[in-house]
């Protein structure tokens, strides 16, 4: 098995003929979502702005889930029968003839127990200080390939990459993906407009079901 982390996104254009879009309408349809804040939402992500500009540079993978991301993630509450938040799950298949799988850092899916029918993922990884010669882009796009193989391609696949306080967000739709520029989260107005990326996956996700 070729393990996730083991991809670069040259090897995948190279293995599975996949090229960049620059002009994807699905993501930038994503990146314009909209969302509502109360006071008391607008504060929390205020004081996480403060510690991703405070700290980030320093936190090593674990403190950056347990600090940075969870917080955002509860303020976007994935809770729901629909589907599943599943973290270091085992995913894999075998597609053009290579067998590709490995844990999985946060993924949203059908199932309870494990998951089936895997719908978005977040990729999260070292501090910004060192990042080392591994590829977060290639790594997630692994993932979204194995998910898109799962799924025989019915629909597209939403993902993010976190690299300290840097969020980009990859939508692969049949051989094209697309990336966006890094979202700031120590910037107040790119932490607000990441929740409204992230809540706006609530609603592709019910459209995928229904499906």
């Amino acid at each position: 098995m070729r393990n996730f982390e083991s991809w670069e996104t040259q090897d995948l254009e190279t293995e599975f003929g996949l090229a960049r879009n620059f002009q994807s309408t699905l993501l930038n349809n994503w990146l314009a979502s909209t969302t509502t804040l109360d006071e008391s939402t607008t504060q929390r992500l205020e004081n996480l702005s403060t510690a991703f500009f405070e700290s980030s540079d320093y936190w090593n993978e674990d403190e950056l889930k347990m600090q940075g991301i969870s917080p955002i993630l509860d303020i976007v509450n994935y809770r729901t029968p629909n589907y599943t938040i599943f973290s270091q799950r085992p995913l894999s298949a075998t597609v053009n003839h290579i067998e590709m799988g490995g844990r999985v850092d946060f993924m949203l899916a059908k199932g309870q127990q494990k998951p089936v029918q895997p719908y978005f993922f977040i990729h999260e990884y070292k501090q910004e200080s060192k990042r080392g010669s591994s590829d977060a882009k290639g790594q997630l796009l692994s993932e979204l390939v194995t998910a898109q193989h799962l799924n025989e391609g019915k629909f597209p696949l939403y993902g993010c990459y976190v690299i300290g306080r840097n969020w980009f967000f990859v939508v692969l739709e049949g051989k094209q993906y697309a990336v966006s520029n890094a979202y700031v989260a120590s910037h107040k107005d790119d932490i607000y407009q990441i929740i409204a990326i992230l809540r706006q996956v609530k609603v592709y996700v019910n459209e995928f079901i229904k499906l």
